[in-house]
């Protein structure tokens, strides 16, 4: 079987430090390359991958700022659709775009759809609805406008998180700064429980980091900046838990199934897949406010890391995911 896994050209694949699309198509293309698959991964010239990598420019327009995003997007979809032919299947990890070649190609294309970012681009995946085949990351984030294949969770190669039965004494914000991300709202649950704050991640909104996030930084609230893989380890192991005060339905969330893989239990605010990700009370607390979340601290205790450790691990592994998508892919194939 060859397979062509087609990832964002924003970051690297797999990302340095932020990127969940690099992420989880980097982990679908080494997946595969592990069950035999022939894989070619289409992303930026700098990605690594055992597999053959196919590229129009050598680094992610985030991580190089002097090029011109939808060149780089019509070239990189470009690149691999003229290429069709080659391959048996392709697996679209990059949003509509690619979809408006799907009529002009033979080779099935099914599309793991990260999330929408507004209900506008809704109208290019129901146009191609009955020719592609769309899976989601969780039942939560499923329009009522597609057909879908099936769902599949996000995995992540649990190897490379350390379970930790001792945590220190911080709680953690682990994520891009934005105000749907809830770094504020963090802050405050910290304070008002009494625990340091570690936070880290991308600068992705400046106004709101100015206004609400860098006004209260200071002795137990810390800032240390993007996070990198050798550090996410150590961060999410050693937290008491992972705070995740959402403001909006997200698909699903990689550090929430990152952070209970270290055995670390997660505070969320119960919308979008949340309640899909963490068993309430089991490994973790989902909550509606400030005040719930502050309560969820006192009740940490409760918590077995363990069986964090434990439920991530069967839901949430890069072997899961993969073998998911393997059948899949012979069933779309007819094999």
């Amino acid at each position: 079987m060859k397979v062509a896994v087609l990832s964002s050209v924003a970051w690297r694949t797999p990302p340095r430090h932020y990127g969940p699309w690099e992420q989880v198509a980097s982990n679908i293309a080494e997946g595969m390359i592990k069950r035999g698959v022939d894989v070619t991964l289409f992303a930026t010239g700098d990605s690594i991958t055992h597999g053959k990598l196919e590229s129009i420019c050598e680094k992610g327009f985030e991580e190089d700022r002097s090029q011109d995003y939808k060149v780089l997007e019509c070239l990189h979809i470009s690149n691999l659709m003229e290429r069709a032919g080659e391959f048996d299947l392709i697996h679209n990890n990059f949003d509509f775009l690619p979809l408006t070649y799907s009529g002009l190609v033979d080779t099935p294309l099914i599309t793991t759809i990260h999330g929408f970012s507004s209900k506008q681009i809704i109208p290019v995946f129901k146009k191609y609805n009955k020719r592609g085949f769309y899976v989601s990351i969780s039942n939560a984030d499923r329009s009522p406008e597609l057909d879908y294949l099936a769902t599949v969770y996000n995995g992540l190669d649990t190897q490379d998180f350390a379970f930790n039965a001792q945590p220190q004494d911080y709680l953690l914000y682990f994520g891009r700064i934005h105000p749907h991300k809830g770094t504020a709202e963090s802050i405050e649950i910290a304070k008002r429980s009494g625990y340091k704050l570690i936070i880290a991640g991308i600068v992705q909104d400046e106004g709101y980091f100015r206004e609400k996030v860098e006004p209260l930084l200071g002795g137990d609230i810390l800032y240390i900046g993007s996070a990198g893989p050798e550090q996410r380890n150590n961060l999410l192991g050693n937290a008491l838990a992972l705070l995740h005060p959402i403001s909006f339905d997200e698909p699903f969330g990689l550090s929430v199934a990152e952070a209970m893989l270290c055995g670390t239990p997660v505070i969320a605010y119960n919308r979008g897949s949340m309640p899909e990700l963490i068993k309430q009370e089991q490994t973790g607390f989902l909550v509606g406010n400030i005040n719930e979340a502050v309560d969820a601290v006192k009740a940490l205790g409760k918590i077995n890391r363990q069986s964090c450790r434990n439920w991530a691990a069967s839901h949430f592994s890069r072997d899961k995911m993969v073998d998911d998508y393997f059948n899949l892919y012979k069933k779309i194939l007819g094999q």
